[in-house]
């Protein structure tokens, strides 16, 4: 099976690159998949900006006319040399996937080929034909672990010359995880914060650090859990206007729900209060947060609460069948939850 391990990405670049001609980055890490695709890209050497070697296509451009992928792999730059066809936005199309096994099983073949797609399950047409291939290598993308993030902290304060304090670390690191670029982009502005000290204390991470695994997210998923549906619908075009998967929310709600049947849990067993209950369960919570999941303790019930895990874990599934369509089932779903949540809110006023 052409596949490696998530954690096998940086060793393969080194030494496995030229063994295959098309690969496949998926996975729910978005950023991750964009950052490793590009690292695939500049590995190949082709000059990105030589519109006759490098050609970038969304998946839906072959929708409707596979056999462009055919030829455009298979001709050659205008003034020789390698030809890298960069394709984003890729999902469970039959015509991709057939040319993917096509293609990866070619011998012969001269352009380079790399493929963004989401998450893809475990014998998706599109996942299955970059494993099977010869030639081709399935890239999974999921949120880094603990020692990746660690390996990420490193790497960044690296290029800024600072160190950081244990505590400040294990503080960093529970708010960084969904998304690569997001975690990136909060390290460096810590680093910018901490510029000119050579050590970084847990009050800067404080000070500084959002949860970059919902950098963009927390508006939608507070709006969500209060039932507010005007706030939902602005909180979700901001998602939307700043590129962030929709996907990321409903994964955002979840995590919610499931602290707040975990404190309703403690509450109704040891007849604690939601302060309790959250100053017990909610200590890595950030404090500007707490006064929206103390109110949700009141307002949500258990049985709704286990009825919209339910519904999310079903929408969570038809985002993996449909993944053209997983904004629209994310939306659709997270509006129907937040519109329950201000009827339930409404009645126990």
């Amino acid at each position: 099976m052409a596949e490696i391990k998530a954690h096998e990405f940086d060793s393969f670049l080194k030494r496995r690159l030229g063994d295959h001609r098309l690969f496949l980055v998926y996975g729910p890490d978005r950023g991750l998949v964009s950052e490793r695709a590009a690292a695939l890209a500049a590995a190949t050497k082709v000059d990105l900006k030589d519109a006759f070697s490098f050609m970038r296509l969304e998946a839906s451009d072959l929708s409707g006319d596979p056999g462009r992928l055919y030829d455009e792999a298979r001709s050659t730059g205008l003034f020789g040399g390698e030809k890298l066809i960069w394709i984003k936005g890729a999902g469970a199309d039959k015509g991709l996937a057939d040319a993917v096994a096509n293609l990866g099983a070619d011998k012969e073949l001269g352009a380079w080929i790399i493929i963004e797609a989401g998450d893809l399950k475990k014998g998706a047409n599109l996942r299955k034909a970059a494993e099977t291939a010869s030639g081709a290598m399935a890239i999974p993308c999921y949120a880094d672990d603990a020692r990746a993030l660690n390996g990420l902290i490193d790497e960044e304060l690296a290029a800024f010359d600072l160190r950081i304090t244990p505590d400040a670390r294990a503080l960093l690191a529970e708010s960084l995880g969904g998304d690569r670029l997001a975690s990136r982009g909060e390290i460096r502005k810590l680093a910018l914060y901490a510029l000119g000290r050579p050590t970084i204390e847990a009050d800067d991470v404080a000070a500084v650090i959002g949860d970059a695994s919902a950098i963009s997210t927390d508006d939608a998923v507070d709006a969500v859990l209060k039932g507010d549906r005007n706030a939902f619908l602005h909180a979700t075009q901001k998602v939307i206007a700043s590129k962030t998967p929709v996907f990321l929310v409903i994964q955002g709600v979840m995590r919610q729900l499931q602290l707040l049947d975990l404190m309703r849990s403690d509450m109704e067993e040891r007849r604690s209060s939601a302060a309790d209950a959250i100053a017990a369960h909610g200590r890595h919570l950030h404090f500007r947060r707490k006064p929206v999941i103390e109110a949700a303790l009141r307002a949500w019930t258990g049985d709704l609460i286990a009825r919209e895990l339910n519904r999310l874990h079903f929408a969570i599934l038809q985002c993996r069948r449909r993944n053209s369509l997983e904004d629209t089932i994310a939306l659709q779903t997270l509006l129907a939850t937040t519109l329950i949540a201000g009827r339930g809110k409404q009645a126990r006023n």
